[in-house]
């Protein structure tokens, strides 16, 4: 929808690189000693962001690190983008900036619990703002462009780097400081940002916001999910350990393709008899592990094509539902 002829687009800031400065434009120890940029001066540092929209909102929300976000910082930033949706009317998207470490986490969260119909675009950078051929400007300018676009709300929440436009469900990090460090691995982006356009070339198929079961209260409790990371000689110590401080479910980041030792097999199997969902993901970062006969015959969740870290989103949603484990393998199978 548009507002005096452009497209109203709200900026919501979490902290991250993307809203950091360093000691110099070479300072590659910035996130030791940063300095918080506001999202005040990043509007007036983008005078040409008035090009694309007019943001009608802007705030800092959170100030910190992605590696101090949870289940509390992820159901602020769902009322926060509702309060949005009801408080501007004609609001086209939300643009969040947010640190790297977890921004494909928070993504998907948001595309999970999110109900209503608004664009919301991700964008973070690998870089500080005030660093030699920082990507933070033009990813934010971009971002701003993504949320823009009339179709950006019928592809559920995206995230935007380096001109790219990745669906927040397949996109990962996959590398430490890379401009080109996010990737949808399996599936590839959905567009690209570029001079002249916002260009889709493909849709997400899995269901996400705002069509979810699994929208969450602001008071919502969600359980306790642990991931453990399957490897040679492992003993399922871990996995005992998670079980002894609550876990609710526990995701196995496996051998690929969904295979741990028999040491962890054996924990697995006394957590499930204590009544905690399992659910097996693969430590490769891409590829499938579906339901073969013997995973389906212990009650054990495969997490399709999801990382182990989205993999434990979506369980502890479910878990806000059900703890059946096939109720929750319907989940997987469809979202």
């Amino acid at each position: 929808m548009t507002f005096r002829g452009l497209p109203r687009v709200a900026l919501v800031a979490t902290g991250g690189t993307i809203g950091a400065r360093g000691r110099g434009p070479l300072d590659h120890e910035y996130s030791d000693h940063t300095t918080r940029v506001p999202v005040s001066e990043l509007l007036t540092r983008l005078p040409d962001v008035a090009t694309y929209a007019e943001v009608c909102a802007a705030h800092d929300l959170i100030a910190e690190r992605s590696t101090a976000f949870g289940y509390a910082e992820w159901i602020a930033l769902v009322a926060n983008v509702r309060e949005l949706h009801r408080d501007h009317p004609g609001l086209s998207g939300v643009v969040i900036t947010h640190g790297t470490g977890t921004l494909e986490e928070t993504g998907y969260f948001l595309g999970l619990a999110l109900d209503v119909p608004v664009a919301v675009v991700i964008v973070g950078s690998l870089r500080p703002v005030d660093y030699l051929s920082s990507d933070a400007d033009l990813n934010v300018v971009n971002a701003v462009r993504v949320a823009a676009d009339p179709l950006t709300v019928e592809m559920g929440p995206v995230v935007v780097l380096n001109d790219e436009i990745h669906a927040a469900r397949d996109v990962t990090k996959t590398s430490t400081h890379r401009v080109d460090a996010f990737r949808s691995r399996d599936s590839g982006p959905l567009g690209y940002v570029e001079g002249d356009a916002v260009t889709y070339y493909r849709r997400p198929t899995r269901r996400h916001s705002p069509d979810t079961e699994l929208s969450v209260a602001t008071d919502a409790a969600l359980p306790r999910v642990d991931i453990h990371y399957s490897h040679a000689g492992a003993d399922g110590a871990a996995i005992d350990a998670f079980v002894a401080h609550g876990a609710g479910a526990i995701v196995s980041a496996s051998m690929p393709s969904g295979h741990v030792t028999p040491d962890e097999e054996a924990a697995l199997a006394r957590a499930r008899d204590a009544g905690v969902v399992t659910v097996m993901s693969s430590r490769a970062g891409s590829g499938r592990v579906f339901q073969r006969a013997s995973l389906r015959r212990h009650g054990i969740v495969t997490a399709d094509n999801l990382t182990p870290q989205k993999a434990r989103v979506l369980t502890a949603l479910a878990l806000t539902q059900t703890t059946d484990p096939a109720a929750v393998q319907s989940f997987f199978d469809r979202y």
